[in-house]
C-alpha cells in the first residue's frame, strides 16, 4: 500500500486539486481515492493501464464528491443560489452535473407531498422568509417553522433513498 500511494498520490492530488479549490479536502478526497482504488485493486481488469484507471475512479469520486456538497449546499441553504454552485463545478462535467442536480431536485420535491412541496418551493425557489410563507399560507410562524423542518427532513430523506 505504501509503494502504491507514493506512487499515485502527487498525480491524484494535483487532479484533485485543480477540480477542488480547498487543500485540505483535495488531500482527503485523494486520501479516499486511493484507498478505494486499492481496495478495488481485484477488479483491475488491465483493459487501461494502472494510472488511467486510477484517474476514472478520482473523476467519478469528484463528481460524486460535488454532487453530494452541492445538493446540500443547495437544498439547505439556498436554492436559487444553484446556478452560481453549479457553475463552479468541476470542468466540462459541470454543465453535465447542473443539469443532472436540478431534475433531481425537481423529482424528489415532485415526489413530496404537495404541502411539503409547496412550503420548500416558496422558501427556497422565491427566497420568501418564514413570516412571508406564514401571511402567504394563512398560518403562524410557528406552524411555518416546524412543518418547513418536516419537509425537509422527509426531502432529505427521500433524496438518500433515491440516491444510495
Amino acid at each position: 500500500m505504501d509503494e502504491f500511494y507514493k506512487k499515485y498520490f502527487r498525480l491524484i492530488n494535483g487532479f484533485v486539486k485543480r477540480k477542488i479549490d480547498d487543500g485540505d479536502t483535495a488531500e482527503e478526497l485523494t486520501n479516499t481515492i486511493l484507498l478505494s482504488a486499492w481496495n478495488s485493486m481485484p477488479y483491475y481488469e488491465g483493459k487501461a493501464s494502472q494510472k488511467n484507471w486510477i484517474m476514472g475512479i478520482a473523476k467519478h469520486k469528484i463528481i460524486d464528491f460535488y454532487r453530494k456538497k452541492k445538493i446540500k449546499t443547495v437544498l439547505f441553504s439556498a436554492i436559487p443560489a444553484l446556478e452560481d454552485i453549479a457553475d463552479k463545478s468541476i470542468g466540462p462535467e459541470g454543465e453535465s452535473l447542473k443539469n443532472e442536480l436540478k431534475s433531481e431536485i425537481k423529482e424528489v420535491l415532485d415526489e413530496l407531498s404537495e404541502g411539503y412541496s409547496k412550503i420548500l418551493r416558496l422558501k427556497y425557489i422565491d427566497g420568501l422568509r418564514n413570516t412571508e410563507i406564514a401571511k402567504k399560507l394563512s398560518k403562524s410562524y410557528k406552524a411555518v417553522e416546524g412543518k418547513l423542518a418536516r419537509a425537509k427532513l422527509k426531502f432529505r430523506q427521500k433524496y438518500e433513498e433515491k440516491n444510495n
